[in-house]
């Protein structure tokens, strides 16, 4: 027996050894694994073949770490677009994009049909006031073909020390040439809410995505708002564009303004997995009408808000069909370092819904529009359901500065120079979505005081 015979038989042993070992971590009902089927046995001994001649046989030395490395990059990337395999830089990156500051260009991207694409950029970051849209698919950072890259690969190269430059190139539906957009990357900041008081009475609450303190912020937000001379009257709750974060601070801002009843229930494969979440009563009432508004960019914890709203009445969800990621992902660290995310479950609203590839769907449509110099044109979105190896629903067998401007304008974002008025003014003004809330809590006052 030759000494690469011995070794692979070794990898094998080691590999035998260590998937009971991980997924016990993730479920405890997989010990079985070790003895295994016959299949797999049989399976995991062709792998060990294949690499015995790579190793032996391949043009070029090769590294029998990568080879496996590659190998359960594989696996993985086959089963569904949310599951990865972290190596140990990119599950550190993970870590810190919940919990701590890091510098980049803040936009959330994924694999569509093998590209990198925009879910959405953050609101207030380098990469939106750039004007990135969702849709975008980038196929250049910095002259490199994004084609061959790992997802996690196409984000460190993005990444980098404030006040770095990065030049991203995407290609856009209705463009007809590629686009090159000139980045200084920023420190990303954990701010996930913003609020504004549109006239006396009406609030307006902006979250951007879900981090570890976003339902606090939303709790200051709205005593800021609930504290002026006029009572609130009505609260306009803005999910658009944003692709999620942290599960429980989702369920924490729903339970804001629930006082009973289910939030949302997950589901998986392992009674573990499985687990309803229910609204708690509150001292702090917040019982004026709400209009929450979605798109095409609201994805994960921003669609169990607004199913968890919207089911129990709670709200009147305006905008378009959100994306439709109705899946849970867990992160588990693996022994050198590294980590498998993976997906455990699926979501539902209080009614049973999945939004799984399927979306949140508002009580009233509405097409949101963005004004480019007088132009009016839809925002196209990429949803959950257009993603390669999405799992199903249910368990089966170039702009100018002035350009760049009137975007941030239009979206609400603080300008320099500009007071909070104008913001909100602006918002009304030229934000349809939030120009139609408004009308409609309006007139839910006026219509309240006939019914009487």
């Amino acid at each position: 027996m030759t000494e690469a015979i011995r070794r692979h038989k070794a990898i094998l042993c080691v590999l035998l050894f260590v998937s009971p070992v991980l997924w016990v971590g993730l479920t405890g009902v997989h010990q079985h694994l070790l003895a295994g089927t016959d299949k797999t046995y049989e399976q995991l001994k062709v792998f060990s073949d294949v690499l015995d001649i790579i190793e032996e046989n391949y043009v070029v030395p090769v590294d029998s770490k990568e080879l496996i490395r590659g190998a359960i990059r594989g696996m993985i990337t086959s089963i569904d677009p949310h599951s990865a395999y972290l190596l140990p830089d990119a599950y550190k990156d993970l870590q810190i994009e919940t919990k701590g500051e890091f510098s980049g260009i803040g936009i959330v991207i994924t694999l569509q049909d093998d590209v990198v694409t925009v879910i959405s950029p953050i609101e207030g970051t380098p990469a939106y006031e750039a004007g990135i849209e969702a849709g975008d698919q980038i196929i250049k950072v910095d002259g490199e073909d994004t084609k061959a890259m790992m997802l996690w690969e196409a984000v460190k190269k993005m990444r980098g020390k404030k006040g770095s430059t990065v030049v991203i190139t995407i290609r856009r539906k209705e463009v007809p040439e590629p686009i090159d957009f000139s980045i200084v990357r920023d420190i990303i900041p954990l701010e996930s809410v913003r609020s504004h008081l549109l006239k006396p009475g009406y609030g307006y609450v902006r979250i951007t995505n879900f981090r570890e303190k976003t339902a606090r912020d939303v709790n200051t937000a709205l005593k800021e708002l609930e504290s002026g001379k006029i009572p609130l009257k009505g609260l306009i709750l803005d999910l658009r564009d944003n692709p999620g974060g942290l599960l429980d601070q989702a369920i924490h801002v729903a339970d804001i303004f629930l006082d009973s009843g289910q939030i949302v229930s997950i589901k998986g494969r392992q009674k573990p997995h499985s687990k309803v979440y229910m609204a708690h009563r509150d001292t702090e009432k917040h019982s004026y009408p709400i209009v929450l508004l979605i798109n095409g960019g609201s994805a994960s914890a921003s669609e169990i808000v607004a199913g968890a709203l919207q089911d129990h009445g709670r709200c009147v969800v305006l905008g378009t069909t959100s994306f439709g990621k109705g899946s849970v992902q867990t992160v588990e660290p693996l022994r050198d370092g590294s980590g498998l995310k993976l997906t455990i479950a699926r979501y539902y609203t209080p009614d049973g819904h999945a939004i799984q590839a399927r979306g949140i769907i508002p009580d009233v449509v509405v097409e949101q529009r963005k004004v480019i110099k007088g132009e009016a044109r839809k925002r196209p979105h990429m949803k959950e359901k257009d993603l390669e190896n999405h799992i199903s629903p249910e368990p089966q067998e170039g702009l100018s500065k002035e350009m760049k401007q009137e975007i941030l304008q239009i979206k609400g974002v603080k300008v320099p120079g500009e007071e909070a008025l104008d913001v909100a003014k602006r918002l009304v003004a030229e934000d349809n979505h939030v120009r139609t809330a408004l009308d409609i809590l309006t007139s839910w006052q006026i219509f309240s005081k006939i019914s009487r």
